[in-house]
């Protein structure tokens, strides 16, 4: 076992024997989906989410390895590598450690330590740092140094070069660095001013503001960042200098000599003119590191709850998607979403054309059998929705109809995507039919769009973007290969995220399709053009076939247990053609005792358990447990809200300071932190994710500014 692996095991509690397991399959090849699904003996259980951070864990501390390989080498070619040294370097937990170390022997541009070395004023440097001079005048010392040639052509500016060398060689010490970081985390504050004073911009808060480093919240400083970034804030990071100060004086100045007081001014210099600065990016480096990643691991989370909103099923559907001045764009989806029809009505102003809409609206109910219209929540939701409301309540039609929330429907209209799929109709069309199959498939239809596109996170566009898109890419994966998809209706956009296939291979697979017809076989996936066994290996078992050759070709068992599969068929006195029809309810009781059949079917007791899951309920799907989708609400306009009303919302965003929850009309309310439970919670995911129905309260409404503030707290707290 390597120190790598006795570290991960330590980090995540898991055994040693699971990392290796774990580390081996990666380093194999093999993918996350895969991995957790179906090498469960190998990795304990261990899910996808525990999975990929360990992933991610195990590149750092492999780099981490690397980097310090390739610094004892670089130190040891300049002859400069001790025993002590390398055991320092060796012992580093961390990279930051190994670049302290490494500080004092890197190659350095010019400065004045560098300037002053040149110069001759090294032996200078060091008989000062001695302080065993406890007699006679500092000039005196160094008249011997003069170097008018290279600028040093007194006894004073000798000594300044001397004290120059001194202010570096003390940066450049690790140990001094390490203790001044700390005091820099613990003492320090985050410092920020309007850039501008007679300029008011959305960063008021921010125009006269402090708080300790050890207590700003990540959102806070995602907001100072993006402040400072377009020129309205400029901030800083303030220590106490003469507490920094004094702390390098006792960790340097030894007894009194004649140098203690020029010693304590270059070390005031040092601190202010090298550490300080180095240390201040260094800190606000970490801030928002530590920021980005807690505002992608929320985006994450939002992600994958909303990709697993559960699908409406037999959805006959009229999609709306509101506008002004073009319209409404109108999009007539059939339960497989087939666009069966499309049109434009003015609901909205300026032409109001409130009874034209109802006129369309009832023609294509009544032709199509529509049950449920759609309507996305963005520019004219309102008046659309009172133009729906009035319709279902004239018509009595058997018809309900919902908010979606359209953010990325325009991003995927005018795709190229979106354009290859439905290359005769105009965007605005594409995003209505976008909004309709959000309903009824959630996951199919959103990843069509860039993760980042969908709108629920928050400073999205100031994070680093390849790590968003690194963990948006996971949560997708993750979310597809727990559903399954299903082989002979998937679009490529979807197939692209299962394991092992990716773009080129999702196409290939559906011109396959379209060339050959549908598969009546998972063996058939060996026959498109460049999916060998090891991506067949990875996918098959995610990719579900209906009706096919084989009934556990429905079923996530994987191909390489089918044997084991059908042999517990046998034992339990079962036919494989009641999958078909079902499933096997009762197939774990007429199997017998299952560590006796484990051993017999040669199969870990994990994979047992997963067949006889699947052959219980094959092909079950985990969004069945997701909360029910809202339908029609009473609430309409920020106008019609009054303080104290009770409402039935949806969670759409989850963010550090709370959760925005959609009421009804155009704007969500804000649920702050502190109204969401009446215990103490540290961060909103606690208690509510997105797609979540909520009961909440209205607390307050700002109509000039269109903000609602809400609570889901018990009303007596509000008291207190």
């Amino acid at each position: 076992m390597t120190d790598i692996q006795i570290i991960l095991a330590s980090e995540f509690s898991l055994t040693v024997e699971q990392v290796a397991g774990i580390v081996a399959l990666i380093e194999a090849g093999n993918t996350i989906p895969f991995i957790a699904r179906y090498r469960k003996e190998k990795t304990g259980g261990t899910d996808d989410v525990t999975l990929r951070e360990l992933d991610e864990r195990l590149s750092y501390l492999k780099n981490l390895e690397a980097r310090k390989a390739e610094v004892l080498r670089l130190i040891d070619e300049r002859g400069e590598l001790t025993p002590e040294l390398r055991s320092e370097i060796e012992r580093a937990e961390v990279l930051q450690r190994v670049e302290d170390l490494y500080k004092p022997y890197k190659k350095k541009r010019a400065t004045r330590a560098t300037k002053a070395k040149d110069a001759g004023l090294a032996p200078l440097a060091l008989f000062i740092a001695e302080q065993s001079q406890t007699s006679g005048e500092p000039l005196a010392f160094a008249e011997p140094y003069i170097n008018a040639e290279k600028g040093y052509d007194t006894p004073e500016a000798a000594l300044s070069g001397a004290c120059d060398i001194i202010a570096e060689l003390v940066s450049d010490d690790a140990e001094h660095t390490a203790v001044l970081r700390d005091l820099t985390r613990k003492r320090g504050s985050i410092v920020s001013e309007a850039a501008d004073a007679d300029e008011k911009s959305i960063y008021e808060m921010y125009r006269d503001f402090s708080e300790p480093i050890l207590k700003i919240p990540n959102h806070r400083v995602l907001a100072i960042n993006r402040g400072e970034k377009e020129g309205k804030l400029k901030v800083k990071v303030q220590t106490d200098a003469i507490i920094a100060v004094g702390l390098l004086e006792k960790r340097v100045i030894k007894d009194r000599c004649i140098f203690t007081e020029l010693l304590k001014a270059t070390l005031t210099d040092s601190y202010k003119r090298l550490i300080a600065p180095s240390l201040e990016r260094e800190v606000r480096a970490e801030l928002t590191e530590r920021a980005e990643a807690e505002a992608i691991k929320v985006f994450a989370k939002n992600t994958e709850n909303l990709l697993l909103q559960p699908p409406v099923k037999d959805a006959r559907i009229i999609a709306l998607d509101p506008g002004y001045r073009t319209g409404c764009k109108v999009a007539v989806l059939d339960e497989y979403g087939k666009l069966s029809d499309h049109a434009t009505v003015y609901p909205t102003p300026p032409k109001s054309d409130i009874e034209g809409a109802k006129r369309v609206l009832r023609r294509f109910a009544e032709k199509y059998d529509i049950n449920i219209i759609v309507i996305g929540n963005g520019t004219g939701s309102r008046e659309t929705e009172e133009a729906v409301a009035d319709f279902i309540s004239e018509s009595a039609l058997p018809i309900e109809y919902t908010i979606v929330n359209e953010a990325g429907a325009s991003v995927y209209s005018a795709s190229k995507l979106a354009s290859e799929e439905y290359p005769d109709l105009e965007p605005a069309t594409r995003g209505a039919m976008s909004l309709g199959r959000r309903l009824q498939d959630p996951l199919a239809e959103l990843v069509k769009i860039p993760p980042r596109s969908i709108g629920v996170g928050q400073y999205q566009h100031d994070l680093n973007q390849t790590a968003l898109d690194r963990a948006l890419t996971g949560v997708v994966e993750n979310a597809v290969n727990r559903v399954g998809v299903d082989l002979n209706t998937a679009s490529a956009s979807l197939l692209g995220f299962v394991a092992g296939i990716g773009d080129s291979l999702a196409k290939n697979i559906v011109a396959y399709r379209e060339e050959n017809g549908a598969f009546s076989d998972r063996k058939q996936l060996k026959k498109v053009p460049k999916l060998g066994n090891a991506a067949f290996t990875q996918c098959a078992g995610f990719l579900r076939i209906q009706n096919g050759a084989n009934p556990l070709d429905s079923t996530a068992v994987h191909p390489e247990s089918y044997a084991a599969a059908e042999l517990l068929l046998k034992r339990a006195g079962v036919s494989a053609v009641e999958i078909a029809g079902g499933g096997i309810p009762d197939i774990a009781e007429r199997a017998g005792d299952p560590n006796a059949l484990a051993d017999e079917l040669g199969v870990g007791l994990p994979t047992l358990r997963d067949i006889v899951s699947e052959l219980a309920r094959p092909g079950r799907d985990p969004r069945e447990d997701a909360p029910p989708v809202v339908f029609s609400r009473a609430v309409r306009s920020i106008d019609d809200l009054t303080v104290g009303a009770e409402l039935t919302g949806i969670v759409r965003n989850v963010v550090d300071f709370g959760a925005f929850v959609d009421i009804g009309v155009k704007q969500d309310g804000l649920v702050h932190v502190s109204k969401l439970s009446a215990r103490f919670i540290r961060h909103p995911s606690e208690v509510v994710a997105v797609g979540d129905n909520v009961k909440v309260r209205v607390l307050s409404v700002d109509k000039e500014r269109g903000k609602i503030s809400l609570t889901m707290a018990p009303e007596k707290q509000l008291k207190t």
